[in-house]
């Protein structure tokens, strides 16, 4: 499924492409007749309507403010007595209206689309899954709409499509879950849904440097911050280990989660979490971040790296070259002495 801008190439020579100035002019009119037919008594004129609108707003932005009279009927297409030929056109012309758009994205809630979308999260067809996803991924990269999807049922739903959802579904679903895991209140309700597992499994079955990997990493860090993330991490199988190859492997934002997550771990309990850390070969990839890293990654590599010595002192005792001394020691404690020759050069 595709959001494309006006300058993307059209996938028909019949859309239109409001780049120029006579096909504008064309569009303002395609937009009169979709608010019309939308409005219409006639289902198919309806249908007509939201298939336009889709295509409009696929390919021109500004009609995504233009056609905000079009929420409501569209969000009235989406309800369970409503032919179910409307639900996917209606479903995917709110979410091209959605997509980088504020105010929509907060008129189609108050507009009561999110209901319908929590119901298709739970059909069994799995485009309509997919674009219910999809658009909860939307509209949850709102501020306003963060809480009232959290109170809404949504994010138990969205953890279950994790587990058994299509592919896409995960994606998207993950992403939603980080989208709503800024908001404080449905951080506590994700964790009481068990998600770790969940995550783990999917970001193993990703490229670590793929953007869902990195939304993966994201989700992982701030569950760290609570004792039953951190327990729950410890107890999956090689659930350690993929945050770690985030930190080897992954994109520049997601080693910033990955060091992130294993810092939050070790700075809640040292003694509890340095082993499970360290047995997992955290230290080349510790090493690179503190040299190639973000800034964000760099520093938070060498606040980590004290803390998985045998006796870390406060950070500000540590003098020029303690860094080498510390990273040394650890890997002569894990690999022998001739590897932390190897340790120095890479320092160096």
């Amino acid at each position: 499924m595709e959001l494309a801008d006006c300058h993307s190439p059209s996938s028909s020579s019949s859309e239109l492409n409001p780049c120029g100035t006579d096909t504008r002019r064309g569009a303002m009119s395609a937009v009169h007749h979709a608010l019309q037919l939308i409005q219409s008594d006639d289902p198919d004129s309806r249908l007509q309507a939201a298939k336009d609108i889709r295509r409009l707003t696929k390919t021109w932005q500004r009609c995504r403010a233009l056609l905000s009279d079009a929420i409501k009927p569209l969000v009235s297409m989406l309800q369970a007595d409503s032919p179910p030929s409307h639900h996917e056109s209606a479903l995917l012309a709110l979410l091209n209206l959605a997509v980088k758009d504020e105010k929509n994205k907060i008129s189609i809630v108050e507009a009561g689309g999110l209901e319908p979308v929590i119901r298709f999260l739970k059909t069994e067809s799995l485009n309509l899954q997919e674009y219910a996803t999809a658009s909860l991924l939307t509209l949850s990269a709102s501020a306003k709409n963060k809480p009232i999807i959290g109170d809404s049922g949504a994010i138990p739903i969205l953890v279950c499509i994790l587990r058994c959802g299509s592919t896409q579904a995960k994606a998207e679903a993950v992403t939603a879950l980080l989208n709503l895991s800024t908001h404080p209140n449905n951080l506590n309700i994700i964790l009481d849904t068990n998600p770790i597992p969940s995550i783990v499994n999917l970001l193993k079955t990703y490229k670590k440097s793929s953007k869902t990997a990195e939304k993966c990493s994201g989700l992982i860090e701030s569950l760290m911050g609570f004792d039953e993330g951190r327990i729950a991490l410890t107890s999956e199988e090689g659930g350690v280990l993929a945050v770690v190859e985030v930190l080897e492997n992954g994109s520049l934002q997601g080693r910033e989660h990955a060091v992130g997550a294993l810092l939050t771990m070790c700075e809640s309990d040292r003694c509890k979490y340095r082993e499970p850390i360290l047995r997992e070969g955290v230290i080349p990839g510790l090493l690179q971040l503190t040299v190639r890293g973000t800034p964000k990654s760099q520093s938070k590599a060498q606040t980590l790296l004290p803390l998985l010595r045998d006796t870390p002192y406060p950070r500000s005792e540590l003098q020029p070259d303690t860094l080498e001394n510390i990273v040394c020691k650890i890997v002569s404690q894990i690999d022998g002495d001739d590897h932390s020759g190897k340790a120095r050069k890479m320092l160096a």
